[in-house]
């Protein structure tokens, strides 16, 4: 398509998709929706993007990030449950540490959610210095839905894209300077002023006149008073009930994404503000050229596993394998919600972690295992997102595997001293020699978890 063209979207549910080739140098991009009314959003909850991964009405939602030669970050529509009154949803991406220049092959694609069916697609080629860009958009004709491309960018990333759209954006709190308080000069009490007493005064004797008494008046009878009733009472009216509270205005939107790299690993869940709640922790894969992949791409089978230690002393495991699926409001407080055999789920696999009982975990070891579908993780790209309450989400990426190994340890999270910290390792395991299905057991040998594990029955 070129720029300004549109055309018909046949299809009641699309998948969103945008891509850029993977290099080095290239920064990272993150797709959004915005759904808007008269060309505005209504209020904050029309912003689909990573903090903010679903519209309340479902319609819309931000499925996550695949990386390999191509990096796609896809968003699902259901253009049949889109709210009538809506008129609009801009496809949108941001990129931060760099700018639209750095990219090679940028694209937006529209594909039938129902058989993958490419709509539309449009090739971005003239970016310069812009950080955010409106790709194209889904819009209403007549009961219908069209694409047109647009490609139009903003210098001043996501929250100056989301901004002209009508979002609040929560800009981080000027810094307060110290003022002291002023000081007071002393000045002395006031002296009185000497005043002379007044001169004596002379005593002058009274003189006394005679006066004759006076001869009573005759006064006639007082004149009888009508009678007057009291005033009526007053009725009695209760006071008016108090003005109802003034509902506060919501929080803005908060941008904020942190990504654990090796240069900085690790982050305070609890100084993030990550006190409660049930924190998500999202596992996404792709694969490239080269992963040793056995039969069709998407039977890659990863799983999303953890070992986890309890301030009791209590250890155990959560994985698909042997079905220890886990329990999230008794112990451990954790629990796995699937097992995406293929990686054809678009929300891959997920462990839900209570932070409301943050004071009994000591430790919890989240890795993953290749089950079937490849040789080894060479070739295999995964995304971890962590998903707290409260807080931004936090991201790191396990690729670049050169060896046999079959499983990998993602991250730690370690209850220290109250205070839940999360470590990124994304490192990959290889099994002891000649034990090629040993790799579970060497993470629990190279990581001190002092409990055997025994061979799995498997998933079935």
């Amino acid at each position: 398509m070129m720029k300004g063209a549109n055309v018909p979207v046949p299809a009641n549910a699309v998948r969103i998709e945008l891509g850029w080739q993977a290099g080095q140098g290239v920064p990272d991009a993150d797709a959004s929706a915005l759904l808007l009314v008269g060309g505005k959003v209504r209020s904050d909850n029309d912003f689909v993007f990573y903090n903010q991964p679903a519209h309340p009405s479902g319609a819309v939602r931000h499925e996550g990030k695949q990386h390999g030669h191509t990096i796609l970050d896809t968003l699902f529509v259901n253009l049949a449950q889109v709210e009538p009154q809506v008129e609009t949803i801009v496809i949108a991406a941001s990129t931060s540490g760099g700018t639209f220049r750095q990219f090679r092959g940028l694209y937006v694609r529209v594909l039938d959610a129902a058989n993958n069916t490419e709509l539309a697609r449009f090739d971005s080629a003239d970016a310069t210095t812009e950080t955010a860009y409106v790709l194209g958009e889904l819009y209403r004709r007549q009961g219908a839905w069209k694409f047109r491309a647009v490609g139009q960018g903003y210098d001043s990333g996501l929250a100056g894209l989301a901004t002209d759209f009508g979002i609040s954006v929560d800009d981080a709190p000027a810094q307060q300077q110290y003022t002291p308080p002023a000081q007071q000069q002393y000045a002395p009490p006031a002296q009185p002023q000497y005043a002379p007493p007044p001169p004596a005064q002379q005593y002058t004797p009274p003189q006394q006149q005679y006066t004759a008494p006076p001869q009573p008046q005759y006064a006639p009878p007082p004149v009888q008073q009508q009678y007057t009733p009291p005033p009526a009472q007053p009725q009695y009216a209760p006071p008016p009930p108090p003005p109802a509270p003034a509902t506060p205005p919501p929080a803005p939107v908060s941008l904020t994404k942190i990504s654990l790299t090796k240069e900085a690993p690790t982050v305070s869940l609890t100084k993030s503000g990550a006190t409660g709640g049930t924190m998500r922790v999202n596992l996404n894969w792709t694969t490239t050229k080269g992963s040793g992949l056995f039969g069709r791409k998407r039977d890659l089978d990863l799983d999303l596993c953890c070992f986890y230690e309890l301030i009791n002393g209590a250890l155990g495991s959560v994985r698909a394998m042997d079905r220890r699926f886990g329990d999230l409001h008794n112990p451990p407080f954790i629990r796995l919600d699937q097992d995406d055999r293929t990686g054809a789920s678009a929300t891959g696999e997920n462990l839900d972690i209570n932070l409301d009982y943050t004071k009994f975990f000591r430790r919890i070891l989240v890795f993953t295992s290749l089950y079937e579908g490849a040789r080894d993780f060479r070739g295999v790209q995964a995304t971890v997102t962590l998903h707290p309450v409260n807080s931004a989400p936090i991201e790191m990426t396990l690729d670049g595997c050169t060896n046999d190994s079959r499983d990998a340890v993602l991250a730690v999270i370690e209850n220290i001293n109250g205070e839940l910290v999360v470590r990124r390792e994304c490192t990959f395991i290889r099994p002891p020699a000649g034990q090629p299905g040993a790799g579970v057991a060497e993470i629990i040998r190279l990581y001190n978890w002092n409990f055997n594990i025994k061979a799995g029955r498997g998933k079935d």
